[in-house]
């Protein structure tokens, strides 16, 4: 070890060196414990920081770089856990090892010490906020003299990153106010609720350095958050389900209408996706709810790569973004409802013409017994159109789920269609997929046929049974399975042969689908599937 003087002198040289090209304050701890380490002529040093739980993460090492920002030590634990709790520093010349507050450190601890100074970090009138562990292999001496040099030294190191950080975070907010001030303006500058809610997610993991940032938008029907934007590059990560309003942290969120961090995504029983989190390295998260005049529109969620401490100056900055997002949202809303407004007499012409087109098929096809079976083929069809715009209207004012479309028919063949003597049963379930008009209504016209097929053919003869009808998106695909348990098809059925005027309508709107249509038994069912991708625009 150098004389105290000369190690003093040349560790403040160092630090205004070091100062001058580290631009981080990780890169500052790291480049501080070798120098320290130099200085003090020990074998061992690393850098503790507390983080928000009062435990030690190891924020700079010479011997174990790799597990900065990886490796904790617990509240009062070891013998740093003493030092935090009193206060003073504490020094051991031999045997460290034999201390009874000694805990051994697989992975940093890889030789055997014999002496040991540990002391806190912290400047005058603040609070302690990390220590410095420094160890020998060889027993040594601590003079009175070389302790006061050692606290020193901390000291200067301890002035070093507070005066770093202060910099740092001085910076950061102007960064963070030029980043806001760009994301604020370019998401409000666009129309469109898809645009806005991907250039929200893109834009603020850019500026603000985050791995994952998600948009959630409440369904206040189901009092759900539905995601509907992230750019994260994971498939897995875009399918995440809808959650309830009173699960997970999102949910916490927007039912407590206030910011939620998580410090480590891994170890929060409340977080739901831990596995898919480990996967993408993830590790703090923070929920911002979006509200407009205490209204809950959805929920901004941003992860980082590392544990991190989210600053007041960040969370005041996302909380301003998320109510310029939750405005931007809502005026885009406002823009779809106007602009569907004046398409919506292009939008009936064109849903009367595919009327009229169904009609004459009707007409040419010449199978019914009589008028009063024509008309409620007809009716059921305009129903079927009906209702994708009775759902336009309450739902995502340019998009439709489709289990919402087979939960109306149903409905409607429940009250209207099904005669008095036969008991049907009819069960729905699988996914929420969102489909934009044009699709939704072929598709409704086809749900509404394969319906009407399973009740009037499946139970011609037969008086009661059940009708299941099942919905499954995968990857960009939808599957719908409309089965019954009545009559069974005729051996030998070829739809491309027999099938009647509602398959026949089946079979064309699933290629207008771009899609496949098929109709099997199964297992004592008749079994119509239909599978088509899903379009994304219109």
């Amino acid at each position: 070890m150098k004389s105290p003087l000369i190690a003093m002198r040349d560790d403040r040289t160092s630090l205004l060196e070091i100062l001058g090209r580290v631009s981080s304050e990780d890169d500052l701890l790291a480049e501080v414990a070798i120098l320290t380490e130099q200085t003090s002529g020990a074998n061992s040093c690393n850098y503790f920081i507390l983080d928000h739980a009062d435990a030690l993460v190891l924020r700079g090492s010479n011997v174990a770089p790799e597990l900065c920002n990886r490796f904790r030590v617990g509240k009062g634990k070891g013998i740093s856990g003493v030092v935090v709790q009193s206060g003073e520093p504490l020094f051991l010349n031999s045997g460290v090892e034999d201390h009874p507050k000694y805990v051994h450190f697989p992975g940093i601890d890889e030789c055997k010490y014999e002496a040991i100074a540990v002391i806190p970090l912290q400047i005058t009138d603040q609070p302690l906020f990390g220590v410095v562990a420094l160890k020998w292999v060889e027993p040594r001496s601590f003079s009175s003299r070389c302790k006061a040099t050692l606290i020193k030294q901390a000291n200067y190191v301890s002035a070093t990153i507070k005066g770093f950080e202060k910099a740092y975070n001085a910076g950061a907010q102007m960064n963070r106010l030029g980043a806001l001030s760009e994301v604020a303006k370019i998401i409000t500058s666009s129309p469109y609720l898809e645009e806005i809610l991907q250039l929200l997610v893109n834009l603020t993991a850019q500026q603000f350095n985050y791995k994952v940032c998600t948009v959630r938008l409440l369904d206040e029907e189901r009092q759900e958050l539905v995601l509907r934007a992230t750019q994260a590059p994971a498939k897995a990560y875009q399918r995440k389900r809808a959650i309830k309003l009173g699960e997970s942290i999102a949910g916490k969120a927007i039912a407590e209408n206030r910011p939620i961090i998580v410090p480590d995504v891994a170890i929060e029983d409340d977080y739901i996706g831990h596995d898919l989190a480990a996967e993408q390295g993830l590790k703090s998260m923070i929920c911002i709810p979006l509200s407009l005049q205490e209204k809950p529109v959805g929920v901004i969620s941003c992860y980082t790569a590392e544990v991190h401490d989210f600053g007041d100056d960040e969370i005041a900055a996302l909380e301003t973004l998320a109510k310029q997002a939750a405005f931007a949202i809502e005026h885009a809303k406002l823009q779809v409802r106007d602009t569907l407004m004046q398409e919506m007499h292009h939008r009936v012409k064109n849903n009367l013409q595919q009327v009229a087109s169904l009609m004459r098929l009707q007409l040419r096809h010449g199978q019914y017994k009589s008028l009063e079976e024509a008309l409620n083929d007809t009716l059921a069809r305009i129903l079927a159109i009906a209702s994708v715009h009775d759902l336009l209207s309450r739902e995502d004012l340019d998009h439709v789920d489709i289990r919402s479309i087979v939960e109306s028919l149903v409905q409607h063949q429940l009250r209207s269609l099904i005669l008095p003597d036969k008991t049907i049963n009819f069960k729905i379930c699988g996914d929420y997929v969102k489909l934009n008009m044009n699709q939704g209504t072929q598709v409704a016209l086809v749900i509404n046929e394969l319906i009407l097929n399973s009740v009037e053919h499946g139970f011609h003869r037969a008086n009661e049974g059940d009708v299941h009808i099942t919905i499954e998106e995968r990857e960009g695909d939808v599957s719908l399975w409309v089965s019954n348990n009545g009559d069974q098809l005729p051996a030998g059925f070829d739809p491309a042969i027999y099938s009647h005027l509602g398959l026949q309508i089946v079979e064309n709107l699933t290629g207008a689908l771009g899609g496949k249509f098929k109709l099997n038994n199964i297992l004592g069912w008749t079994v119509a599937e239909v599978k088509f991708p899903i379009i994304t625009s219109e």
